[in-house]
């Protein structure tokens, strides 16, 4: 283990020179222009797997994003960890919101500024290079294959259709992956359990064109204020989601649980500092750490319609939209969910406008057991460098390919994340702790160690 910690020290500055220049590959796989940028991303990560010491890496073309996938097979004898991570990012908007170029990282404040110095480059980045260090050191305890793609932010589609291809490829015994967050930086949490996820995107239409708000105004329905009118509706004045049917697959979770589940670390006072905000709000009956561990939401991602440019136009818009989003918890099906939200709002919908829902993406929830082997290994490793045994906490967000793993490869993953709340993923000014980046780079390779120990 001294020999791979020590090679870690010793090629850091490199590590995090390698990490850059993947993060200044604008890889948005949301945005069509940056096509060439995915391709691009997924080249370097192949190149990188293959610099690292695997036997092999190929990249896989798919409808959407190509999907990068390499081995290192020391002996078929000993277990397989399958490493995920993605090389896609979210938009940088609204760009005049950041304080550095989203695409040139900056290390300020013992920190990396960039879209995708936490999410997810930079934790993935972390197992690149563990990996390197134990092939480079004759220290690796097991089998390990990458498995790097570039849909994770819209919804994984394709890399769920190559997992059903390629259950032989990816066979292994555990999925080992970093793309969630600590409670803290002196305080560090394994992620036993993510919320489902379904995706909508709806358009309003009301009179054929644009009108007049003069001369139509009052006489016809404005399709923004009928939007507006129907998402109102969608929860009520106990933070309760009106859907038929939404709550009935909803699991339950015990009142000892629930106990254990808060006694984790939170202030809610550094809680409301630290998003800009007087006063919480959620579900009536669950504390916030349950409304966004063991509880369902639901939450319009962006809205528009109408005239929105500098000025005044007064306009009777002939269209509305929104993006709408829930998170799920175990036991709701993310299909069912979605279609019981389109025959509701479609139903509730005035005959004065026309409303058309349509399912953007989704996932299955998960959780992971704190019994098995990889959870143990996981816990044993950050004890090691942290000098504290891990919190067990439930994620509000979401990873849909995770619960697609369990069921298309049959294998358990364990979510040994390292990013920071305050990391601003899918924000403006996102960053990553140097010091983060680097125990990430330490814990790896004794979850290997470990891993290996424990199931011999």
């Amino acid at each position: 283990m001294e020999k791979a910690l020590n090679f870690i020290e010793e090629n850091k500055d490199r590590f995090l020179e390698e990490l850059f220049d993947l993060i200044r590959i604008p890889s948005i796989s949301s945005e069509k222009e940056h096509k060439g940028d995915m391709i691009k991303a997924a080249e370097y990560w192949k190149e990188a797997i293959l610099k690292a010491g695997a036997d092999k890496a190929e990249i896989y073309e798919t409808e959407g994003n190509p999907i990068v996938y390499g081995e290192k097979m020391i002996d078929p004898s000993l277990p397989t960890v399958i490493v995920y991570g993605h090389y896609d990012v979210m938009p940088v908007d609204p760009v005049d919101l950041w304080n550095t170029e989203p695409f040139e990282p900056v290390i300020k404040d013992g920190k990396i500024w960039a879209r995708g110095a936490d999410d997810d480059k930079g934790q993935a980045w972390m197992h690149a290079k563990a990996f390197e260090a134990m092939v480079k050191t004759d220290t690796l305890p097991c089998n390990v294959k990458f498995m790097v793609e570039g849909e994770e932010e819209i919804g994984s589609a394709n890399l769920a259709k190559f997992c059903a291809k390629n259950k032989d490829l990816l066979s292994g015994d555990i999925i080992l992956v970093s793309d969630t967050s600590m409670l803290g930086p002196k305080m560090p949490s394994i992620t036993t359990g993510l919320r489902g996820l379904s995706y909508w995107e709806v358009e309003v239409t009301g009179p054929n064109r644009d009108l007049h708000s003069g001369l139509f105004g009052g006489a016809v329905a404005n399709p923004i204020n009928v939007l507006s009118d129907l998402i109102a509706q969608m929860v009520d004045e106990n933070g309760h989601v009106t859907i038929p049917g939404f709550y009935d697959d909803v699991q339950e979770v015990s009142d000892k649980e629930r106990e254990l589940l808060n006694k984790a670390p939170f202030d809610e006072d550094v809680y409301k500092k630290a998003i800009g905000v007087k006063e919480l709000w959620g579900e009536k009956g669950f504390t916030t750490l349950e409304r966004t561990g063991i509880r369902c939401s639901f939450d319009v991602c962006g809205i528009w319609g109408g005239y929105t440019g500098e000025g005044a136009k007064t306009v009777l818009p002939s269209k509305a939209h929104a993006k709408i989003s829930s998170r799920l918890v175990p036991h709701q099906d993310n299909e069912k969910i979605a279609q019981l939200f389109k025959e509701h709002f479609e139903k509730i919908a005035p005959p004065s406008v026309k409303v058309d829902v349509k399912v953007l993406h989704g996932g299955q929830p998960y959780v992971c057991p704190i019994d098995i082997p990889a959870y143990k290994a996981a816990e044993k490793a950050y004890q090691d460098v942290y000098n504290i045994q891990p919190v067990p906490v439930r994620s509000g967000g979401s990873i849909p390919i995770i619960s697609t793993f369990e069921t298309e490869l049959g294998i358990k993953s364990v979510l040994m994340g390292f990013g920071l709340e305050d990391d601003a993923i899918h924000s403006p000014n996102e960053n990553y702790p140097l010091e983060q980046f680097y125990n990430g780079m330490r814990t790896i390779p004794r979850f290997y160690k470990y891993y290996a120990e424990l199931m011999k």
